[in-house]
């Protein structure tokens, strides 16, 4: 099975994905993680990416869908694959669709994960990092034992600027211009999910199996 996980900044794509991975043996793939990997092993897209990232440049859809198509052919996604952070646009969703039918692979599912948006907020600007060591925490989620200071080294935690309320609400409208059309271009092909992204983690995880059973 070959999924596709939609969902805003925050919404917990990645922890489910790696669970979708693990349980069934599927290959987890960020575009991130893809980019990089290009790069490093100075493939001819993986050049062409590091011109535009080099610049501080967005690289374009046609490299970027080139390098997730040469990914998709490699031997582990015959197993199914997970795509987290990708596409972002319908563009790139009509431009994958193509590449995929070349290769005779498509997408199954596209699995959205829905949270509204004041969890989200609350999700995102919760996090707080310590200015020595760099361990992370949530002020709800994850707390340290001692408010401001850190477990590991007791040093000064502190809000990074792309988690402040204002740069996550910017984060999010643009999730809500670029990304969230996807939604409904996957709803009219017939195979969007959605689950509620809003319970505890493990209950998402026992929907999200559930769901995905259902359609093996």
């Amino acid at each position: 099975m070959n999924i596709i996980l939609l969902g805003a900044p925050g919404a917990g794509k990645g922890t489910q994905a790696k669970v979708i991975a693990k349980k069934y043996n599927m290959s987890h793939i960020s575009t991130g993680d893809m980019l990089r990997l290009a790069v490093a092993n100075k493939t001819k897209l993986g050049i062409k990416a590091k011109e535009y990232m080099d610049k501080g440049e967005l690289v374009p859809d046609e490299v970027v869908v080139g390098i997730v198509k040469d990914r998709l052919l490699e031997e582990d996604c015959k197993r199914g694959f997970i795509l987290d952070g990708f596409p972002r646009t319908v563009a790139q969703s009509d431009a994958l669709k193509r590449a995929l039918a070349e290769a005779g692979k498509k997408i199954d599912v596209a699995l959205s994960i829905n949270v509204s948006e004041d969890e989200l907020v609350k999700r995102l600007t919760g996090r707080r990092s310590c200015k020595n060591c760099g361990k992370v925490y949530h002020l709800i989620f994850n707390p340290p034992k001692i408010k401001g200071l850190c477990d590991i080294c007791g040093k000064e935690l502190y809000q990074r600027d792309d988690d402040t309320v204002e740069t996550v609400k910017n984060r999010l409208e643009v999730y809500r211009k670029q990304t969230a059309p996807l939604i409904d271009y996957y709803k009219d092909e017939g195979i969007l999910k959605t689950i509620n992204g809003e319970k505890p983690i493990a209950d998402v995880e026992c929907s999200v199996i559930e769901l995905l059973a259902e359609l093996m």
